[in-house]
């Protein structure tokens, strides 16, 4: 959420900026800022009628010793009247705070310089490019779908009879891949001085509120109606929220976390793609990695975490490209965002396995996550994410473009946590 002082620094700067995503900011921002002048007039009458109240209340003891009862009681009628209209004051003041917020939350985050116009993943910015030059299948090569009947790895149809379309249920080989690609990423995140935590996969509303996901404006979240929690759909979620109404010392940062957890996403509006296989689910395994860092460190951490990622996926010895997302293209929530895309030659399409996101305080700000400078004064940190990986499409890429004539063969750094190094 971006705050007031930006607002009202500079609005006009704020509506430039948001024009890079392709948002009409100015008329939420002439509104918030229409509010928060009504809101500060009524504090400031209710502060004075305050004021005036305790002045006269004061008097009354001196007025009852003086036996000037007719004026004593007409002194507390007065303040009696003061108080009932700071009251009102402060009521009309309270309803202008909330009607603030509801137009706040309305605003996504503002996009750094970096991030290039554009209106959709057509005007994203190649910024790297890695793995194998060329994928060479074999004749007759066969998308991850049909690999996966072939090889009993996973079924797509015993998931639809269990629950519904979009969440496949993992057999054998393709169960321990799972696992292993798992605990590969995460022992890997460790090593790279991530804390590996366990959270909770439901959380509340105020979690939802604090990461950006909620109000749920795309009708993206899983909701448990009955106890009013959603289920998670990313371990950004619980992560970050760790951190919710924190006051870290500098000495507290960074602060890097990591985690495993099933994700859960409606994924409204994506009907018409192409969903078939892993390609689009319900349900899929993530891992994730999290930072908190002060805002002048923000970006070399981002620097730091693409590396890592992009560490795990070229060994992994899969193609794969970098983008940048254009203004189009982002997170509501995020100042600056890079997806990490391979290449699935069965399918002959770029598929995204990670997206990396700096969003500087827009997330803190919602979640009151602050530390105290070198002066003891609270500010803003900055929160960062990263998927690292998420599994589905890396799954998908490995069992097509790793298929030969004798079976799947399994990357070399993922033999010791399968146990096997050919699906056949």
């Amino acid at each position: 959420m971006l705050t007031l002082k930006v607002l009202r620094d500079d609005p006009q700067w704020v509506v430039s900026r948001l024009k890079v995503k392709n948002f009409d900011a100015e008329p939420i921002v002439a509104k918030v800022l229409e509010l928060d002048t009504l809101r500060r007039n009524l504090q400031q009458q209710s502060d004075a009628l305050l004021s005036e109240q305790k002045k006269r209340a004061a008097e009354i003891g001196g007025l009852m010793k003086q036996g000037l009862k007719a004026e004593a009681e007409a002194a507390k009628a007065e303040v009696a009247a003061l108080k009932a209209r700071s009251n009102e004051l402060l009521a009309k003041g309270d309803e202008a705070a909330k009607q603030l917020q509801d137009q706040l939350v309305l605003l996504p985050n503002l996009p750094c310089e970096l991030v290039p116009e554009g209106k959709s993943a057509a005007d994203n910015l190649v910024v790297k490019e890695g793995g194998p030059a060329e994928v060479k299948l074999p004749e007759g090569a066969l998308p991850h779908w049909e690999l996966a009947k072939k090889y009993d790895l996973i079924d797509f149809d015993l998931g639809v009879k269990i629950t519904g379309a979009g969440f496949p249920v993992y057999k054998g080989k393709g169960a321990k891949l799972q696992r292993a690609l798992v605990n590969f990423f995460l022992d890997r995140n460790a090593a790279a001085g991530y804390q590996e935590t366990e959270p909770p996969v439901v959380v509340n509303a105020a979690s939802g509120f604090g990461t950006g996901q909620l109000p749920d404006k795309e009708a993206q979240m899983y909701h448990v109606g009955l106890d009013d929690l959603y289920l998670v759909p990313t371990a950004e979620v619980p992560l970050t929220n760790i951190y919710r109404d924190v006051i870290l010392t500098e000495d507290q940062l960074p602060q890097k976390i990591t985690a495993y957890t099933p994700c859960f996403r409606r994924e409204a509006g994506s009907y018409g793609k192409d969903v078939r296989g892993l390609n689009r689910l319900h349900q899929f395994d993530k891992v994730e990695i999290v930072r908190v860092e002060k805002p002048e460190c923000s970006y070399a951490a981002l620097d730091e975490m693409l590396a890592h990622v992009e560490g795990l996926v070229r060994d992994l010895g899969l193609k794969y490209h970098v983008l940048r997302l254009c203004g189009g293209d982002m997170s509501f929530t995020s100042a600056i965002t890079y997806d990490f895309e391979l290449w699935s030659a069965a399918q002959g399409r770029w598929l995204e396995i990670s997206s990396v996101s700096n969003f500087e305080t827009y997330q803190s700000n919602r979640l009151h996550l602050r530390y105290r400078d070198e002066d003891g004064k609270p500010q803003l940190c900055h929160t960062l994410n990263g998927s690292s990986l998420a599994l589905p499409r890396v799954v998908a890429a490995l069992l097509e473009d790793n298929q030969t004539p004798e079976g799947i063969v399994i990357p070399e750094v993922l033999r010791p946590y399968t146990g096997f190094d050919i699906i056949k």
